[in-house]
């Protein structure tokens, strides 16, 4: 399964900045009566409406992503929860979110993001390109889980694409956040 056109690079860009956040039962459970009350709207909407990626929507907004990601799609975006913002280094977000960083912020909010919809059933373990250039390592051991990360809400549907909420950022090997703080 080819899961990114050439041609869809740009719009998956947008789709990046819809890192998500739902960490836990608890949050599982409001994701999904989240999820059934916006699934109708793009990713950005049901971001919004989730309630619970605020960090997500911050940065897919100082990016300038908002209107990428509310494009027609599909996108599917491994979206962060507000928790695994939480888990970067102290500093780390805050710099990120400084306007001299927004091409960092859109680099990483891209990686997140691929092109077409691919639902969680449909992964199979290898390498994705990213609407950002560059792959991503997709595994189903133990489920889905992205460089790494554990979703932990999946198949969040949007009418562009859809949401698989991961438990930490991930970021391009040649993103060295340290530097950010040095600034």
């Amino acid at each position: 399964m080819k899961l990114v056109r050439p041609d869809a690079f740009a719009a998956i860009a947008v789709a990046l900045a819809l890192t998500l956040s739902a960490c836990g039962s608890d949050s599982e459970e409001s994701m999904e009566t989240a999820t059934e009350e916006t699934s109708v709207g793009t990713i950005v909407d049901v971001a919004i409406g989730a309630g619970n990626f605020g960090t997500l929507v911050a940065a897919v907004t100082a990016a300038d992503l908002v209107e990428t990601l509310s494009g027609a799609g599909p996108f599917t975006v491994f979206a962060p929860t507000d928790e695994a913002f939480a888990a970067l280094p102290a500093g780390v977000l805050d710099a990120l979110l400084l306007p001299e960083n927004k091409a960092t912020l859109a680099k990483i909010l891209t990686y997140h993001v691929v092109s077409g919809q691919v639902m969680a059933a449909d992964v199979t373990d290898g390498d994705v390109a990213t609407v950002e250039g560059q792959t991503i390592k997709l595994s189903t051991m133990d489920g889905v889980s992205v460089n790494g990360a554990k979703v932990v809400a999946a198949d969040v549907a949007a009418s562009n694409g859809v949401i698989h909420a991961i438990d930490a950022v991930i970021l391009p090997p040649d993103v060295d956040v340290a530097k950010l703080l040095k600034k």
